[in-house]
């Protein structure tokens, strides 16, 4: 019966090794030959899995040029998978111009340096074994906030005060569509961040219908489109939203008035709370929630039904896909000037490109930051996933503006509280936690 055993294993062992050269060979095949970059950017190709890219230690500059841009230089990287398995050597080209083109279509230059992992790791598998993913279709959900948001607070608040209520489960299995006075008047950015933060509460995806907020983000801007073009495209960009009489399978709605700005206190985004609020206690909870509510506590440090104000902390960062706009830095900046960062904070201020990193400095927010003991950093993921060497140490306090605080998101044993930039700016000049309104 071993003898069996060990037969039937090896087989296994053998077809799991046939899975992964078949899929590491159609991935390969995945892969271009060469990829244009734009002078003084970053790559920015979109790997559906981790790829780190290496640039070969006997490449060499050699100047070209293209019909669409002016070539610089080129160098041979190397496609690594998972960081580990060499995959394929392809040639990153440098570019002077202001658009760039593979094979007559427009290729991105957000600063990456690496694969992005753009679904869940569960479902890796399928897409290294096949190059396809199984979706089905979500259902709809409406939420809708009305009412005027009120002094110092945000999107980010709004997106936290959400899953404060719905929990990080409630939309689930759902695409969410955000309406409401509310959200009308927040800006491109800010929905942009609210959007973002979708996939939080368990939704496939979110969006905010397009009008005058939105056109007038995207005309004048590089690869917008131009003259009769532009008009062609607004015709049917206002089409893409609701019909009024639209049926969703599930309809929420909140008052702008209840939110104000938001901390969380636990190990997931859903436990959060309104900044001069207490933590929850136990009571009304089942005993499955009390048990994880309880872990959650022990890892945090806290205790049920006090308050955080004035908790000392320990990191600032700023920065990730959830809140490193420029819109972001201007928050932040517009709470530290005239003040200094506290002695016992130590802030990581991360730009989510170098596109924003510049309009940072044309701006003058980075004096305004260097005076007041702030550095920014070079853009990237940074402290958002613990990424290189950004990691929070263990039992330490940060305040951060990325999207999720589990247990060692930002490093083991770390102790993210998620908060917006002005909660961040406030607890980066006091050294504790501070409802930011009142330096406001």
């Amino acid at each position: 019966m071993d003898r069996y055993k060990s037969f039937f294993r090896g087989i296994a062992y053998a077809g799991y090794c046939i899975v992964f050269l078949f899929a590491v060979y159609t991935f390969e095949k995945s892969i271009p030959d060469q990829i244009y970059v734009k002078a003084g950017e970053a790559i920015d190709y979109q790997f559906q899995v981790p790829v780190t890219m290496e640039i070969q230690e006997d490449s060499s500059p050699v100047a070209k040029s293209t019909n669409n841009a002016n070539v610089r230089q080129s160098y041979i990287v190397t496609c690594r998978l998972f960081g580990i398995f060499p995959v394929k050597d392809i040639e990153v080209v440098l570019v002077d111009g202001d658009a760039v083109y593979a094979g007559g279509m427009p290729i991105g230059i957000y600063v990456k340096t690496r694969g992005v992992l753009v679904i869940g790791t569960s479902e890796v598998e399928m897409v290294l074994a096949s190059q396809c993913i199984l979706q089905s279709r979500p259902k709809t959900m409406r939420i809708t906030v009305d009412g005027e948001l009120g002094k110092g607070v945000t999107a980010k608040d709004v997106a936290l005060y959400m899953m404060s209520k719905m929990t990080t489960s409630g939309a689930t299995g759902y695409f969410v569509e955000y309406a409401g006075s509310a959200i009308r008047n927040l800006t491109m950015e800010g929905r942009l961040t609210l959007c973002n933060l979708s996939i939080e509460m368990g939704a496939r995806g979110g969006m905010v219908a397009p009008d005058e907020v939105t056109f007038e983000y995207i005309k004048g801007r590089e690869n917008a489109p131009q003259g009769e073009a532009w008009d062609q495209a607004m015709e049917y960009w206002k089409t893409l939203k609701s019909d009024d009489d639209a049926v969703f399978d599930q309809e929420v709605r909140f008052d702008a008035a209840d939110i104000e700005p938001m901390i969380t206190y636990g190990t997931n985004p859903g436990m959060g709370m309104g900044i001069t609020q207490n933590i929850p206690t136990t009571e009304g909870m089942g005993e499955a929630a009390q048990v994880s509510f309880k872990k959650s506590m022990e890892y945090m440090g806290f205790q049920p039904g006090e308050s955080l104000l004035g908790k000392k902390i320990d990191y600032v960062f700023l920065g990730a896909c959830t809140n490193g706009r420029i819109e972001d830095f201007r928050a932040f900046a517009s709470l530290v000037k005239g003040r200094r960062k506290a002695d016992n904070v130590i802030a990581w201020l991360v730009p989510g490109s170098w596109m924003v990193d510049a309009q940072i400095r044309k701006e003058g927010i980075d004096k305004i930051l260097t005076e007041a003991g702030f550095a920014i950093r070079q853009p990237g993921c940074s402290a958002c996933l613990a990424m290189n060497d950004d990691k929070i140490p263990a039992g330490k306090y940060s305040v951060s503006t990325s999207n999720r605080n589990f247990e060692g998101r930002q490093g083991p044993g770390a102790r993210t509280l998620l908060a917006s930039p002005l909660v961040a700016a406030a607890a980066a000049v006091t050294g504790v936690i501070t409802d930011p309104r009142e330096l406001m």
